[in-house]
Order: structure tokens, then C-alpha cells, then sequence
């Protein structure tokens, strides 16, 4: 565990020789950790300088949270938008830490994030469009609570989201995803979506389509 910033991670470095390697953070959901996506870190391309990052709240027993999640009498869910945006911009500042401490190249940083991690990677790359390139959100929906109330097309010409949702989530309603594309092509943004018959996890095949996606345009 590297503890020397300002959010706990782990890293891998790149499997081959490279001056400047391209980033890629990985943003865990609620109530997990940063062992959860570096299990398949391994398995990702083998240019990239992984950074899994491990969320600021800790959530008992063993987990942490990017913000926390209430539930009221009537049993409805609803964020603490006011920590989702501390994260978001925690996050921000990480990207910039990496940058300044490991032999990355700081004009290719990808964010994956799972659930509140692909929720808040939304959030960095629509409020901190200059930091990022590429974002694969798995599992996640758009809060438009927590992104710049001044959304412009032009800032977000060279980015690039893929994301995906299983069709039958029991944790974040599908419909909640099938709005994305929808979002993002208002915006301009060139983005893919893609649905998996399975709840609120990563299939096989999911795992393998963000893989070579992410390959691709590195």
C-alpha cells in the first residue's frame, strides 16, 4: 500500500519498458476497497501504470465509501452530494499527485471506476475535462448534482466514455444507465453503452469489451 499521497492505492507498474506510461486509475465502489478492481489488473494492457485508489471514508466493517449513502423512513436512498463533490475534487488532486510522482504521461490519465466510482469518474472528467482522456464506468449513472452547472461541448471534444450496466441491477436501476448516452451525446461526447445480463457486477464478457476498448485508444 502506497500511503504517501493524499488518497491510499495500490500500483502496478507497466509490464513493459516505457519512458512515460499512460494512466489508469481505478475508482472502487461503496463499501469496497482498493483490492477489488486490482484483482484484474493484471489481466489489463500491459503499457498502462495502474493506480488503484481507495475511497477516504471508511464504512465498517472492512470497506470505505466515496460518499456516504442515507436511507430515509420510507426506505428511499439518497447521496451526500456535498461528500460526492469532496471526493470528486479529492480525486482531481490525486490525478495531479500521480503525475508528479510517477513516470506517467500526464496527457493520457483514464479513470475506470465501479458504481460510486463510475459515478464520481463521470463527475472528474465533466468537472476536470483537462486532466482526463478516456473513461470506462461500469455500473454507474450521470448525477447531475455533482457536475459543473456550466456543461460545454467544446471542453470535452477529446474525451471518450465507455460504459456499461447490467440489465438486471438490483443496486442501481438500468434506467438510471440507459439515460447516459443520451447525456453525453447532448454534450457532444463520443461515448459507447453497453448492457450485461447479470446485477450489479462486471461479466466476463463485460470485463474483455472495456479491455479492448480501453487497448485501443491508448
Amino acid at each position: 500500500m502506497e500511503t504517501s499521497l493524499s488518497l491510499d492505492h495500490l500500483i502496478r507498474k507497466p509490464k513493459i519498458a516505457i519512458e512515460k506510461a499512460p494512466l489508469l486509475i481505478l475508482l472502487h465502489g461503496y463499501g469496497s476497497n482498493e483490492e477489488d478492481l486490482f484483482s484484474f489488473a493484471s489481466e489489463l494492457p500491459d503499457e498502462l501504470f495502474i493506480v488503484s485508489v481507495k475511497a477516504p471514508y471508511p464504512l465498517p466493517p472492512f470497506g470505505n465509501a466515496w460518499y456516504a449513502i442515507n436511507f430515509d423512513a420510507n426506505g428511499g436512498k439518497f447521496s451526500d452530494d456535498e461528500q460526492a463533490i469532496a471526493s470528486r475534487d479529492l480525486i482531481a488532486t490525486f490525478i495531479d499527485e500521480c503525475i508528479a510522482k510517477y513516470p506517467v504521461d500526464g496527457t493520457s490519465v483514464n479513470l475506470l471506476g465501479f458504481s460510486q466510482g463510475a459515478i464520481l469518474s463521470y463527475a472528474v472528467a465533466l468537472q476536470y475535462p483537462k486532466k482526463v482522456k478516456n473513461i470506462v464506468a461500469l455500473s454507474g449513472y450521470v448525477n447531475v448534482d455533482i457536475l459543473p452547472k456550466d456543461r460545454k461541448p467544446e471542453n470535452y471534444v477529446h474525451l471518450d466514455f465507455y460504459c456499461s450496466h447490467g440489465s438486471v441491477d438490483q443496486v442501481i436501476p438500468v434506467d438510471w444507465a440507459r439515460r447516459t448516452p443520451a447525456f453525453l451525446n447532448g454534450l457532444q461526447i463520443k461515448n459507447s453503452f453497453s448492457e450485461f445480463p447479470v446485477g450489479h457486477g462486471v461479466a466476463p464478457q463485460n470485463f474483455y469489451e472495456f479491455r479492448d476498448w480501453l487497448k485501443a485508444r491508448l
